[in-house]
């Protein structure tokens, strides 16, 4: 299984036209589900941000440029490269869990609410946020929700979470047989690294909803 986020733009003043379009990927998409290609694949509108997360059971998953082909001519150009891009993949920078196969990843009760969220780091806080979760993760020093998960690209962090919350214990071993996360983990300081939004609050923020399939 493949868990996959991606970010991209939408041009000034087109977001309503796009926004029409959603509801034809929406009925493109409900047939990948239905034959068990994705397990779950939503989308997420923030300012003029779009989020594409897709838990993917496919050897080799379309291409995000591919699935939303319906919102290209919407979208801003990425450059960066030798050929300007639509999407931009987001770095895992933390979860909890992770899916050791399909049987272990397979939701066993209804999902209520699948919610996106972004958050800004300061920047020169970037890499000790990495280095404080990237510990935690991979000590696996407590337990949270097995389906949340921080992606980021440049400063801003993308959250994506399920309710109710499942928490459950790791199957897959932890990399680091270090012990290094604080037992209080307040002490790492979350405060500090991240950007304050505009009235003052810290951390994340829920975002908007486009669409959200799952089994």
């Amino acid at each position: 299984m493949q868990r996959m986020i991606a970010r991209a733009q939408l041009l000034a003043d087109e977001e309503m036209k796009a926004l029409a379009s959603v509801e034809r990927l929406r009925e493109k998409l409900l047939p990948w589900i239905e034959e068990g290609k994705f397990m779950t694949a939503a989308l997420f509108k923030w300012e003029r941000n779009l989020f594409l997360y897709v838990e993917s059971m496919m050897d080799e998953p379309p291409a995000p440029e591919e699935l939303m082909r319906d919102l290209s001519s919407y979208l801003e150009p990425w450059p960066g490269q030798a050929e300007k891009r639509l999407w931009i993949p987001m770095i895992d920078v933390f979860h909890f869990n992770a899916p050791a196969s399909p049987e272990h990843w397979r939701r066993k009760a209804a999902v209520e609410r699948r919610v996106g969220r972004v958050a800004h780091l300061k920047p020169e806080m970037a890499a000790s946020y990495i280095y404080y979760h990237y510990q935690l993760q991979e000590e696996h020093a407590f337990h949270g929700p097995k389906y949340e998960i921080i992606a980021m690209h440049e400063n801003l962090l993308f959250g994506y979470q399920e309710f109710p919350t499942v928490v459950e214990e790791p199957i897959l071993p932890r990399k680091l047989m270090t012990s290094g996360t604080p037992t209080d983990w307040s002490e790492s300081r979350m405060d500090l690294h991240f950007q304050p939004w505009p009235d003052g609050h810290l951390y994340f923020k829920p975002v908007e909803t486009w669409f959200a399939l799952g089994e």
